[in-house]
Parts: structure tokens; sequence; C-alpha cells
């Protein structure tokens, strides 16, 4: 059982009109209404992907400015928040029960996410549909298990990579990389280690978990903007795929978007209101993370947000969240690894008039059920496509039919991801009894919190939690 002891907080002041407009969930909300206007206005004006205008270039600055800022906090957020996770295990009774089931958990949404993409593409069957003039293309990355199993071989302590181009006229530009999958190898040794060093990692651990708190700190505020980064990635979205781009993949996209829809409006509900909690709170607590999610198409730039709702607004303990959140954000990807590559390896297949058998039904369950890291929380979901397509035997050209509207699509995918991330840990304090319900029952009269105070940094206020386990 959970009890939790919380500091009284002055009276919220502000009248309505102000608490709307401060309120995080009205901000993306306005956000995005704005960005599909300025959009359709910038279209209305000739702009598009092939005839840019200063319009158009001003939106997609302000956009991939953001994502920008988003990115660069990824690799110290994954380092410091995978070894704090996994080093909080310590604190927590039964931690490998814990453990077992979150992974338990994730494994048993993928299966059911995944068999929805399945059916889904075969009732629509959205590659015998698919319109005229598609032409397939190489995908500019390849997943394979053998190229997976390569890559999260760490090639140095970061897994940073430099690269090399040279433009028309032939000059030289390098640009710094990073290989997601093994940040997260390198920071799992090391949080293991440092749990098995015991009190002489005692003093690493303090400060990676005060570094990470930094770090949520620095993210915040970047989330806090997220609204401006929101309008400029909605806008220039509009302007350069316009819904003409789904039309020789309408029944795709279709399919695509029903499968999402079908899991986060129905499995989900189902699996809360299985579990004995209701259905709205948690939809209006992990809401404002779901928002985030849409619009930046990044679980990892989303976490932070994930972690706050999942702590503050469905009650699950901070030492089991600081575990479960950052290893679903790596891993647990319903829509991306689960929904998007079954429906459209079908695509694929259908497109070129290949028959699968039973047996490649089964290998669509496995990769997607156990190939989730492939995604490793970042934007796009070609590798986990690939990975699927080439274990399958399917043509890898038929990744270049989609990714046109892959932008699109990636919204719903991510928003899909997110949601589950904070609903596994949920269910599984639930089953476990380490669940606060009364914060997760709570009122949040509008706000993103419910016990937001104003404040703007990522901490629980004056909260002190002890965690037992039935």
């Amino acid at each position: 059982m959970s009890t939790t002891a919380r500091a009284k907080k002055a009276p919220d002041t502000r009248g309505p009109v102000r608490k709307l407009l401060t309120s995080f969930g009205f901000q993306i909300i306005a956000a995005l209404v704005l960005g599909i206007v300025a959009g359709l206005i910038g279209r209305q004006l000739g702009a598009s992907a092939e005839n840019p205008t200063v319009l158009s270039d001003t939106l997609d600055r302000i956009g991939s400015s953001y994502v920008t800022i988003l990115r660069a906090a990824v690799v110290p957020l994954i380092f410091t928040a995978i070894v704090a996770s996994i080093s909080n295990l310590r604190r927590v009774q039964n931690a490998a029960r814990l453990a077992g089931q979150t992974i338990l958990w994730f494994c048993i949404t993928a299966f059911i996410a995944v068999i929805i993409g399945i059916v889904l593409g075969l009732v629509i069957q959205p590659g015998a549909r698919a319109g005229e003039g598609l032409e397939p293309g190489d995908p500019y990355t390849v997943g394979t298990w053998w190229n997976f199993l390569l890559g999260i071989i760490p090639q140095n302590f970061l897994g940073l990579t430099v690269s090399t181009s040279a433009d028309e006229a032939g000059a030289l530009s390098s640009s710094v990389g990073f290989n997601i999958l093994q940040v997260i190898v390198v920071a799992a040794v090391i949080g293991i280690a440092a749990l098995k060093a015991g009190k002489k990692a005692e003093p690493f651990l303090v400060f990676t978990e005060s570094l990470l708190k930094v770090i949520q700190r620095v993210l915040w505020w970047i989330i806090r903007i997220a609204p401006i980064g929101t309008f400029g990635l909605i806008g220039s979205a509009v302007i350069k795929y316009g819904w003409d781009k789904l039309v020789g993949l309408g029944w795709f996209a279709g399919a695509i978007y029903i499968g999402l829809a079908l899991v986060l409006f129905v499995v989900y509900p189902v699996l809360i209101r299985t579990n004995g909690l209701s259905i709205k709170q948690y939809f209006s607590g992990v809401w404002p993370a779901v928002q985030l999610a849409f619009v930046s198409r990044s679980s990892i730039g989303t976490l932070p947000l994930t972690e706050r709702v999942t702590e503050r607004n469905l009650g699950v303990p901070s030492s089991y969240a600081s575990f479960a959140v950052p290893l679903g954000a790596t891993t647990k990807m319903d829509g991306c690894a689960a929904i998007y590559p079954a429906i459209a390896a079908i695509f694929v297949a259908q497109f070129f008039g290949i028959q699968l058998d039973f047996f490649q039904y089964v290998l669509i369950v496995l990769v997607s059920v156990l190939g989730s890291a492939a995604t490793a929380g970042t934007t796009g979901a070609v590798v986990m496509l690939t990975l699927t397509l080439s274990t399958l035997g399917l043509p890898l050209e038929g990744v270049g039919l989609l990714l046109a509207i892959d932008p699109i699509l990636d919204m719903g995918r991510t928003a899909v991801n997110v949601a589950g991330q904070a609903l596994v840990p949920t269910i599984v304090a639930k089953r476990e009894g380490i669940l606060d319900e009364d914060l997760y029952n709570a009122s949040r009269e509008g706000l993103p919190f419910a016990d937001d105070s104003g404040d703007d940094t990522p901490e629980k206020d004056a909260e002190v939690e002890t965690v037992g386990s039935r």
C-alpha cells in the first residue's frame, strides 16, 4: 500500500479565463488549430514542399528548431533516466516482480495491438486498394536482426557517430549523431553494475539522480514552449503533405488510424476497467502527454511529461514510475512497433501480389512483440518496418511507397505509444497494491496535473512516499 504526505498548497486565485489560458492542454489544442489554419493559408497562397514560401519556411524553422532542441537533450536524458531507474529498484520491495510484471504487460498489450493490425490489414486490404501512381523506392535505412544485434554493441561511451557528406559543389560537411540503442545498453550496464557495487556506488547514484533532476528541469522548460513548436510543426506538415498525399494511400492511412483508435479508445479502456479503475480519470490524467507526443513525434522527447503525469495524475509511486516509464519510452511502442508494421507489411505484400502464409503472420507477431526496442523512442518507424519486411522476406522497396505520409501517421503512432507507456505502470501498480487511488481519482479542475499549483518543475511538491507491496 502507498501512503503519501503532501504539503498544503496555497489557494488558486486565478479566474476561470486565466486558468483556461494557462492550461497546458488548452495551449496545445490552440496551437494545433492555429497551426492547421496557418498551413491551410499557406497552401492557398501556393506554398508546398516543392514551392516553399516565406510562411512555409518560417513554420518549418519554428517546428524543426523545437525538435532539434528536444533531440539535444535525448542522450543525457536517456543515460541518466535509465541508470537512475535501475538504481531506484533498490528502494522498492519486490523489485524483480515489478520489473517482470511490467515487461509482461508490455508484451500483452503489444500482442493485442499487433493482432488488431493484422486483422485490419486482412479486412481492409489497403495494398489491393492502393491508388495509381505509387512508385516503390529504396528505404533510407534498413533494419535487420543482424544489424540490430550488431547495433547494440557500443562503439563508444555514448554511442556517438560522425558522418561526412558532400554537397553538389563538392564541399564536405560533418555531422554528429548517436545510436539510441547503444546509449540504452551502456546506461543499463552501468546501472546494473552500480547496483552490484553496493554502498561504494552510492555517491555515483546520488550524482546521477541529481543530474537527472537538472536535465528534467531543462526539459520541462522545453516542454512549456511546446505550443510554439506545435504551431510550427503542424503548420509545416499541412503545407508539405496536405490531405492530397492521403489520396493514393488513403486506405492504408485509414487502416492505421482505425487501428490506433481501437487500441487507444477500446483496448486501453477495457484494460483500465478490468483492473477496477476509472476510464475518465485515466484519459484526463494522461492526455497532456498524449497531446505533446502527437505533435513532437518522439516518445523520448515526451518522457519527462509522461513520467510526470504517471506519477502526479495516475498515482503511480515515483520509485516505480521512474523505472517503468523510461523503460517504456525505449521499448513500449504499440503504435510504431505493433499496429504500423503489421498493417504496413500486409500492405506491401498485397501491393506486390505476394501471398503471406500462416507462419509469416506468426513472424509479424513475434517481431512486433520482441523487436520494439528497434524503434528506440525516436521519430519514425522505418527501422521497425524494414526489420519486419526483411524478416518476412518482403521487398524493401515497399518502404518507399509509404514514406510520403509517414510524418502524418507518426503523430498518431507516437500518441498511442505514450498512452501505453503510462497505462502499463498504472495497471501494474494497481495489481500490486501500490497505486495511490486517491490521487488517481482526484479532480484535476481543468489543469494538467491534479496537484498542480502553478509551478513549472517536474518534481512533486513536498511529497514523501513510502512504498510497500502486498
